[in-house]
């Protein structure tokens, strides 16, 4: 594609696009009346079964992060029977936040009987072995929250653990794990990494072209989402 290169930022954007890469987002994150209003409001047509998909892994998401794991996993089970079974690590990791819910609640000795039960089992597995060690060290403190592992008892740690809950449902269903702004997003970093280390400009005009395209319609799809919520609140 040859285009003069001060005309990039004049690329034309498909608005179709944006509402995709918009809607995308949305749908991934579970926020229903969102999609709802944006579906309404720009005439898209909304996959089959997506409010019913997007309920039922809000329901898990939020299980988990609000300190309901069984819950979680009990819910996993029932929309993707074998996706435990097959996703050990992630299988782990939610076992994992009910042994860290069982310490925040200071019962310790039903949190030891849990790990005994469901943890232990993964430490005959060397890649697991650290990271049960650093959830059974945390048994040794009387304020686990001032711990050298304080941030498994994190939020933020909670909301990871989630997150690639979410993204393995999704996977499991066949749907994409990450939205469509997280893909330009990727596109344009490693498109950027690519012109810089190649440092010429004229031989890769393409590479350019593709960079600014993904740019600009990551930048309009913000602007669009923003605008959009800013609107409907």
């Amino acid at each position: 594609m040859d285009v003069d290169p001060s005309n990039y930022d004049q690329l034309a954007i498909n608005e179709n696009d944006t509402h995709d890469v918009v809607l995308s987002y949305l749908v991934h994150n579970c926020y229903i009346e969102t999609v709802e209003a944006f579906v309404a409001s720009t005439g898209m047509k909304q996959p089959a079964d997506c409010n019913d998909d997007m309920e039922k892994r809000k329901s898990i998401y939020h299980c988990a992060v609000e300190g309901n794991v069984l819950k979680a996993i009990e819910l996993t089970e029932q929309l993707a029977n074998d996706l435990l079974e097959k996703n050990k690590d992630l299988h782990f990791d939610l076992l994992s936040l009910r042994f860290v819910e069982l310490v925040c609640s200071r019962k310790c000795t039903e949190a030891l009987e849990f790990a005994q039960t469901n943890l232990t089992p993964f430490g005959k597995v060397e890649k697991y072995v650290a990271k049960l060690e650093d959830f059974m060290a945390l048994l040794a403190y009387e304020e686990p929250e001032k711990s050298p592992m304080f941030h498994l008892l994190s939020k933020d740690y909670r909301q990871q653990v989630a997150d690639s809950l979410n993204r393995a449902i999704l996977a499991h269903s066949n749907l994409p794990s990450y939205t469509a702004m997280e893909r330009l997003i990727q596109q344009t970093t490693a498109v950027r990494q690519s012109i810089s280390e190649d440092n010429a400009k004229n031989k890769h005009a393409d590479g350019f072209v593709g960079f600014y395209i993904a740019r600009s319609v990551v930048t309009k799809a913000i602007g669009d989402m923003v605008s959009f919520v800013a609107h409907v609140q």
